[in-house]
């Protein structure tokens, strides 16, 4: 078995000198192959409850994970009568938060859904009502969500916090705030996650504000930037879809390389100026597979974001199983 530990180091960066968070990439992928899509977990050091950011490959990305040595606390001992894979997916998966409802961020929850246990889902109030309307509706899929059409099986409890306002993630020791984000129309978001006095941000398909006409990541940036200067934000994961051949007309709400450096640059302004985004962990997610012979969307994307980062920060992209130390 393989072990894939990608220790982060912030020297430079972060006053602490202990890790807060943990994450486990359990897909990575904005399309294509259905075994691979995005959803991440998270959990603070020393606790064994995750939650789930998206899901749209979780079962195959715990396997992975498994196979990768990154759940090392899960035995087949402990995970009896389950399988390890069932025991990561039903019991330590406490809560899921949905970024927005496509199929690339929700199609694992919907698969998992009639083996999973009782478990809240936070999601932005849009969100929830496609969840409720167009999957779980015996249409589509059996409901077992706590609300709309026909019986309600009620696995899921779909919770809408108020955007800005915090609330309490499951039963785990973290808490969360949405922003939402403008992706093509589409109603989509952010979770700034925190505990012990730092925080986690995780953002859900997103363009740029210049193409959305949109200033939801300008007002992020505002609320991220103070927190950077505290040194109290451990990093992010942003989505970087395409290359910079992408035409702004076909980019559906996503990011190039250079869009996301732009937007870095005005995050920049409001954490202090030049230079205080050096060493930022910033894992980049959703990269769009291709059919086209050849190409390596990932490898031309991290080229691209290297050649521009002028900002120093620390790009990471995390293969499907991968746990990182935040």
């Amino acid at each position: 078995m393989r072990k894939t530990l990608i220790a982060v180091v912030l020297a430079g960066y972060s006053a602490f000198t202990w890790a807060s968070f943990d994450v486990v990439a359990l897909g990575t992928q904005g399309g294509l192959s259905g075994d691979n899509l995005t959803s991440y977990l998270i959990r603070t050091e020393g606790d064994a409850r995750y939650i789930a950011l998206d899901a749209g490959s979780t079962l195959p990305g715990i396997a992975k994970g498994i196979e990768k040595g990154s759940f090392p606390d899960v035995t087949p001992e402990k995970a009896a009568p389950l399988t390890p894979q069932g025991y990561i997916f039903r019991e330590q998966i406490n809560a899921y938060f949905i970024s927005h409802p496509h199929l690339d961020h929700v199609a694992g929850l919907i698969l998992g859904s009639p083996d999973d246990k009782k478990k809240t889902i936070y999601t932005l109030a849009d969100s929830a009502n496609t969840l409720h309307n167009h999957y779980f509706n015996w249409k589509s899929w059996p409901n077992f969500s706590d609300a709309g059409n026909g019986e309600r099986l009620g696995t899921y409890r779909i919770n809408s916090p108020r955007v800005g306002q915090t609330f309490t993630l499951g039963v785990t020791p973290m808490r969360g705030v949405i922003y939402p984000l403008s992706h093509n129309g589409t109603a989509s978001s952010m979770l700034l996650i925190s505990a012990r006095g730092e925080s986690f941000a995780y953002f859900g398909d997103t363009g740029a504000d210049a193409v959305e006409r949109s200033k939801n990541l300008d007002a992020i940036w505002r609320v991220l930037g103070p927190l950077i200067q505290q040194k109290a934000l451990k990093g992010m994961i942003i989505e970087t879809s395409y290359d910079d051949a992408q035409p702004d007309n076909k980019l559906l709400g996503h990011l190039t390389p250079k869009l996301l450096l732009s937007e870095l640059t005005q995050l920049e302004k409001y954490s202090g100026g030049t230079g205080s985004l050096k060493d930022l962990p910033i894992v980049i997610s959703h990269i769009k597979p291709t059919l086209v012979a050849g190409k390596d969307p990932q490898a031309l994307i991290q080229q691209q974001l290297t050649a521009g980062n002028s900002l120093g920060v620390k790009f990471m992209f995390m293969q499907q199983g991968d746990k990182a130390v935040f």
